[in-house]
């Protein structure tokens, strides 16, 4: 052997040494890796549980939880009560823009591997989620997903949801390291629920109780209701986290309901419709005293499609009555934009509970207004009573004495002064019981109603168009429309109806009747018509104008959508409230 030769045996050690340092180095990789994890898993629990906000706190454990694990998309299921099958209430998304929402054509509700989780709330870590046998695939308009990894989140020994988590960045699927941390995310996870419930639930609660007794101070101590069913409106909308909130109230026979108060997104377009009782939602709910929740108001059939067109963006949907079953008052609805969650049943209750508070508030501040109005009317009797028993009856007695001297009184100046004062007490009594009738009288309830005559003249004229137009009556419709106006404007819309019925060949007819800021009352008929013919006799349309200029007004005609092959027809005829 040749000196400078290395033997195998003094090979071996220093091999094995460097196998050993590579398996050290790799252990001390996964030690800091386990480090790191650690760390941001505390880190993860401090910012979940940093705030008591319910809805902020849960999206924070979504977003917590798809970056710890680096997932594409994340959501947390919500389980409803086991009154509503144990499905999904809320679902909040992360990763999935405003979009992608918009186009999936329903919200989760927690069947295929949702259900199956809600069902057997243990974790579950998919390579491809197509591949389960329970997969039931997505709805049209959602995002592709793969690898899956859900795990549930119990608040005690209640499931109060289910995470999940979809594609594993880097295309890779989620390991147990992945599953250990979403286990323990979700532990915590739900001490940091449970506190944000605890606190949102005596949140709510306190502005329950503010708000109902808001309503019914100031309803008993004499505030307009309409004021105070405005300021109901509003409270209904923050209660409820609701896009629009709108109030409606039955006319006196109960056949229709007006919205008289809206807020929130899309209000102006929905204020002022009437709605017919025994065609829509709200009507069902103010004669049986249920609430009802679509789940699509602009595609429920048992909505009015005057209500459809008007809130066409509104989806999820909660009709309250207001009031108490068998007494409401008024019809409460809240609604949310298409793509968002329903509403919870926590947020749906205290709505509920609010408007039957204001339904009794009105009810008592009516038999309040009941009561004060009959003692003024006994006040009144009491009044005309004293003035016809003791007032007339010494004037007229005072007459006849003075009478009764006239034959003594030799002077005839004397005379005649003495028979103008009788002539004068005889005038005296007449205006005392012309005094006495006024107070008798009671409120005049037949004064004109444009509104009432206005929802009259559209239902006579519906058999005549085929449909039942829409119908929109604004505020400002009140006494304030001087008589003559108010007849002209009947006959105005009689006419433009009639033309919509006879020439326009039209499928929707909208009527709109309102007088603005500035005391001008108009009156708006729109039609989807064929438009007006040029060689079409206008005599109808001249005696519209004739009778706007008469009155200081003007008649406008033009085209509703002129780029549609059936253009349609916008009549507005606007005039003074006075003439």
């Amino acid at each position: 052997m040749e000196p400078d030769a290395v033997s195998l045996p003094e090979v071996l050690p220093h091999l094995r040494l460097d196998e050993l340092l590579t398996e050290l180095q790799a252990r001390l990789q996964d030690v800091l890796g386990a480090r790191d994890l650690m760390h941001g898993l505390l880190e993860a629990v401090v910012a979940i549980g940093s705030g008591l906000d319910l809805q902020a706190t849960l999206r924070r454990i979504v977003e917590t939880a798809v970056s710890l694990v680096d997932a594409t998309y994340g959501a947390l299921g919500v389980i409803g009560e086991a009154s509503e099958g144990k499905r999904l209430a809320e679902f909040i998304p992360v990763g999935v823009s405003p979009e992608e929402i918009s186009n999936v054509h329903h919200w989760p509700e927690g069947r295929g591997l949702l259900g199956l989780l809600i069902d057997d709330p243990r974790p579950l870590r998919l390579a491809d989620l197509h591949d389960h046998p329970a997969s039931s695939g997505f709805p049209a308009g959602h995002p592709p997903m793969r690898s899956f990894l859900g795990v549930p989140l119990r608040l005690r020994d209640e499931v109060f949801g289910n995470l999940y988590l979809t594609d594993k960045r880097g295309g890779g699927e989620f390991t147990e390291d992945d599953e250990a941390i979403l286990v323990a995310l979700g532990a915590a996870a739900g001490v940091a629920i449970e506190n944000a419930r605890l606190y949102e639930a005596a949140r709510r609660q306190q502005r329950w109780i503010q708000a109902s007794a808001d309503v019914t101070v100031r309803l008993l101590s004499g505030t307009e209701p309409e004021e105070v069913l405005a300021d109901v409106t509003r409270q209904a909308l923050e209660l409820s986290g609701a896009d629009l909130a709108v109030l409606a109230v039955p006319d006196e026979d109960g056949r229709r309901l007006t919205i008289v108060h809206a807020e929130g997104d899309g209000a102006p377009d929905a204020r002022g419709l009437v709605l017919p009782a025994d065609g829509s939602l709200s009507g069902q709910v103010l004669a049986t005293g249920e609430a009802i929740a679509p789940a699509d108001f602009a595609a429920d059939e048992r909505a009015s499609q005057a209500a459809r067109t008007a809130m066409s963006h509104i989806g999820p949907a909660v009709v309250f009555p207001l009031g108490v079953p068998g007494n409401a008052r008024g019809v409460l609805t809240v609604g949310r934009r298409h793509g968002a969650a329903p509403f919870p049943p926590a947020r749906a209750d205290v709505v509920a509970s609010f408007a039957a508070q204001a339904g009794v508030a009105l009810e008592l501040a009516a038999r309040r207004a009941d009561a004060e109005r009959l003692s003024l009317y006994q006040d009144r009797d009491r009044i005309a009573r004293d003035l016809h028993d003791l007032v007339i009856q010494r004037l007229y007695a005072t007459g006849m004495s003075l009478e009764g001297t006239m034959s003594m009184v030799t002077r005839p100046e004397v005379a005649s002064r003495i028979s103008n004062a009788v002539d004068a007490m005889d005038d005296t009594i007449k205006d005392i019981r012309a005094t006495i009738y006024a107070l008798q009288a009671r409120d005049d309830k037949d004064k004109p109603d444009l509104r009432a005559a206005i929802v009259t003249l559209v239902e006579e004229m519906t058999p005549l168009l085929g449909f039942e137009p829409s119908m929109r009556l604004g505020a400002g419709l009140g006494g304030q429309v001087s008589p003559e106006v108010g007849e002209q404007a009947l006959a105005a819309l009689r006419e433009a109806l009639s033309n919509a019925a006879r020439h326009a060949v039209s499928r929707k007819v909208d009527v709109m009747v309102d007088v603005d800021t500035h005391g001008i009352l108009a009156v708006r008929v729109t039609d989807d018509g064929i438009g007006i013919p040029s060689g079409a006799a206008r005599s109808g349309l001249r005696n519209l104008a004739t009778r706007a200029e008469k009155l200081g007004g003007a008649l406008r005609l033009r085209a509703a959508d002129p780029a549609a092959p059936a253009p349609g027809t916008v009549l507005e005829w606007r005039v003074p409230i006075r003439g």
